[in-house]
């Protein structure tokens, strides 16, 4: 999981997608049974990490970027 150090939100989030990017801008977002993160764009899957997560992910509420970091 992650949290928004801003406002402290967790995993809400909405992707940004690069103004090339060919396919639907949509996702969606499961946990697994290890209850890690799993996203899915265009059934494409993958976890995420920090990395990641500080490069594409807006939050939801704050409207902030480059602010996750792990819940612990």
């Amino acid at each position: 999981m992650f949290i928004c150090k801003n406002c402290k939100n967790i995993d809400k989030f909405e992707l940004m997608f690069d103004e090339n990017y060919q396919g639907n801008k949509e996702y969606k977002y499961y946990y697994d049974k290890k209850g890690d993160m799993i996203i899915d764009v265009n059934g494409y899957n993958f976890k995420p990490d920090l990395s990641f997560m500080n490069n594409h992910a807006v939050c939801k509420y704050c409207g902030q970027i480059y602010i996750w970091d792990y819940k612990l």
